[in-house]
């Protein structure tokens, strides 16, 4: 029986469903409670920080001046003009966002230590923030770190030859200057993490609401000078990440230090608006793109102009180059370009740090590539459709010109489906008989590839100071024939252990339930980078089964002395080594034979170790999204929601369609509701769900999933990552259904999330231009 591939529940959900679940705050019942005393200014030079007048018995006040030997969060990168800017853990002198914490307090209960954070007396002498591009890029502004003058901290650049001569004598060409607000991955448990001491080791255990376990011990202890041995670091359950919690944060550092210091256990559990304000944002950027067309609609060139927002300081480990350098070398997405020119720059402001979340870019060139097509196509006379059908690729491999390779996909295919599935020409037919009657409706489209999976070649090539990429996998057969896989990813919410179980299973002949997944925990998992980037089916599956694999040969050659064959007549299947004349030995009989009898057959255990470290593969998609706009008060209702997708062979169909439905979720959300607001000043004026609005439920519409499967070379298990393909297309499918629907006023989507007000700003300019 083959397990890929079937729709099998997830191990993950009983004990979640029954509130049986182990998280953070789960693990912090008992601990010392911390809270950060924030700065209340963007920007400004510390005058006084003191302790409340009276503190407690047994209470904590924490400030850099307690913590000289504890250095400074520092990513590196090595290419494209970057500065390395230093954080603090706790700032002595200056603040530089809204929220950075200053010092830390430390009491028996949460409600005392808040009280404490209030009557702790923090004095800044305000200084000028700069909260955007425009303020933060402007001549004389305030620099926000010396080491970065003009507040450009990284830059890339590159044109091809032949590109503006391409521009200059084109039949067409289409220019989309664009905006997408700030946002926050808001996942549903923030933030946390508890610090037990051992008296006994001097080892400190960090439980953690992480993606990355084995990089967030690594960079606490180079921080705090430790031996990386002395600390384990442990992701329980983790509610949602996104991306978000993938960063080294300043206050686990802090946590480490106080369990050190004082030898007992501390906790702090962040609240949401410390989340909002404080963990890290995304996607605050600006483009203008232009792309040259010849008369038949095919693209000629294309060159970006990329600006990104990415905060006072530096994510560690991936920098805060990671948005701009990836809109830099992925603008082309699925459309043959033969020339490419771009620019891209991060900007440094007086704001709260950015971190990758969900698709990173991805969604904000998406949204530009597509709104460009959609508005080229007006202009040269043609269907949205047909023009994608000109330019999409189509021959594979292909190398684009930013030099990466496409493997084998469906890009022409999978949106030939949506409109087919769509049936336009019906719709059509019902859109001009809705605005007869006063009703806006409009369709959209968004194609585009996801490069999923990537290994250690990617981020070798931007030159990182710490490079990710490869997966280890130790995968064992206990005596009694369970298997356990001991992984270095560390998975929150993605059905992996349910997914490498089917792996693993199919390769030893066993069934999933037989299949233990061991992750997140630094002490008994081998070193890995976690999870992020739609990584764990292509990598750690690669090694998952790569990993079981080799197990196999041991148990075949173990069964071929029993069974008295060979162990190329052996297989394994249905819980059995089968050999020659269906003579066979049930597996769990001969792993105990192995383990005690070893005698007999000259193998000592049943452990393996393999690694996977692949160069990616590039999933699809096609989203199609029809919307009503109410005209009154430019609200956007989802009347149809249709997706096409290839993510190659689907491990688990019931897994993938969920993470599909997840991301586009987040991904209506961008387009439609969430946004970080600053005030000039820098203050947050988002600091709430009474202001940050996540959709709910009943925003979200039904979600028609279909599935292509194309088994790509570039994967060892066939399949590819679609973890962020949802929120990747969503973008720019509704702002094109919405365009599409106000195309007789002249109204044109280039910011998002287009909310109410913006729709409803841009259709009375547009009626005041038409009575012009």
């Amino acid at each position: 029986m083959n397990w890929v591939g079937r729709a099998i529940e997830r191990f993950e959900d009983p004990a979640l469903l029954r509130g049986e679940g182990r998280f953070t705050a789960d693990v912090a019942i008992g601990a010392r409670v911390v809270r950060f005393l924030r700065s209340p200014v963007a920007a400004g030079r510390i005058t006084r920080l003191a302790p409340p007048p009276e503190m407690p018995a047994g209470a904590l006040f924490v400030t850099a001046a307690d913590m000289p030997e504890v250095g400074a969060i520092r990513p590196m990168l090595h290419r494209f003009s970057y500065r390395a800017v230093e954080q603090p853990v706790l700032p002595r002198d200056r603040v530089h966002f809204v929220g950075q914490p200053v010092a830390a307090i430390v009491a028996a209960s949460a409600e005392l230590a808040e009280d404490l954070v209030e009557l702790a007396t923090l004095e800044i002498a305000d200084e000028t923030a700069v909260a955007d591009f425009d303020d933060a890029l402007a001549p004389g502004a305030p620099t926000v770190h010396a080491v970065a003058p003009g507040n450009v901290v990284v830059e890339g650049f590159v044109r091809q030859e032949g590109v503006d001569a391409a521009l200059a004598g084109a039949h067409h060409v289409e220019t989309f200057a664009f905006r997408s607000r700030r946002q926050n991955a808001t996942p549903l448990e923030g933030r946390g993490g508890c610090a037990g001491y051992d008296r006994a080791t001097g080892r400190v255990r960090l439980t953690a609401s992480t993606q990355m376990p084995h990089m967030l011990r690594t960079g606490i202890a180079e921080l705090l000078g430790m031996p990386e041995a002395d600390l384990q670091v442990v992701a329980p359950d983790v509610g949602g990440g996104f991306g978000q919690k993938m960063s080294l944060f300043p206050e686990y550092a802090v946590l480490v230090w106080l369990a050190r210091r004082h030898r007992r256990d501390f906790a702090w559990i962040e609240d949401r608006n410390e989340n909002l304000i404080a963990s890290a944002h995304s996607r605050d950027q600006r483009h203008v793109v232009r792309a040259a067309f010849d008369a038949a609609g095919r693209i000629l060139a294309l060159e970006a102009d990329i600006l990104a927002n990415v905060g006072a300081f530096s994510c560690y480990p991936t920098t805060c180059a990671v948005e701009p350098l990836m809109a830099f070398a992925e603008y082309p997405g699925p459309y043959k370009v033969p020339l490419y020119g771009a620019r891209a720059r991060g900007v440094l402001t007086h704001t709260c740090p950015m971190a990758p979340y969900r698709g990173v870019s991805r969604p904000v060139i998406t949204f530009g590539m597509e709104r460009l097509m959609d508005r080229a196509a007006a202009a040269l006379g043609l269907d949205a459709a047909e023009i994608r059908r000109r330019n999409l690729v189509d021959n594979f491999p292909y190398r684009t010109a930013t030099g990466m390779t496409l493997d084998d996909a469906t890009y022409v295919e999978a949106m030939e489906e949506a409109v087919r599935l769509a049936d336009i020409p019906a719709f059509r037919a019902r859109q001009a008989a809705a605005r007869a009657e006063g009703r806006l409706l409009g369709l959209g489209l968004s194609v585009f590839n996801e490069r999923t999976g990537y290994g250690t070649p990617a981020f070798a090539a931007r030159s990182m100071g710490i490079v990710p990429g490869y997966e280890v996998v130790d995968i064992a057969m206990t005596p009694q024939g369970e298997v356990e896989a001991r992984i270095g990813a560390s998975p929150h919410g993605q059905g992996t252990r349910t997914t490498l179980a089917q792996v693993i299973a199919d390769r030893l002949g066993l069934a999933p339930d037989q299949v233990r997944i061991v992750h997140g925990d630094t002490d008994r998992t081998p070193y890995g980078w976690g999870t992020f980037a739609s990584r764990n089916a292509v990598i750690s599956g690669g090694a998952c089964q790569a990993a079981a694999d080799k197990l196999a040969e041991r148990l075949k050659r173990a069964a071929a002395v029993v069974l008295q064959t060979t162990a190329e007549q052996v297989m394994l299947r249905d819980g059995h080594a089968v050999g020659p004349h269906d003579a066979s030995i049930a597996i769990s009989a001969l792993a105990q034979q192995v383990h005690q009898r070893s005698d007999l057959f000259g193998e000592y255990n049943l452990a393996e170790s393999a690694s996977y470290d692949p160069p990616g593969t590039f999933s699809n998609a096609c989203h199609l999204a029809v919307v009503e706009v109410d005209a009154e008060t430019g609200g956007v209702a989802i009347l149809r929601y249709l997706v096409v997708e290839d993510a190659g062979r689907i491990l688990n169909p019931m897994i993938a369609d969920g993470q599909v439905r997840g991301g586009i979720a987040q991904g209506i959300a961008n387009a439609l509701y969430e946004e970080i607001v600053h005030a000039p000043d820098g203050n947050i004026l988002t600091g709430t769900l009474a202001d940050y609005i996540p959709p709910t439920s009943a925003e979200i519409p039904a979600i028609e999933i279909h599935h292509l499967e194309t088994i790509s070379e570039a994967t060892a298990t066939g399949a590819k990552g679609l973890g962020e393909g949802g929120s990747i297309g969503a973008p720019a499918a509704v702002a094109n259904a919405i365009s599409d629907a106000l195309a007789h006023l002249g109204v044109d989507i280039a910011e998002i999330p287009a909310t109410p007000p913006r729709i409803r700003a841009l259709i009375r300019a547009a009626e005041a231009k038409a009575r012009a």
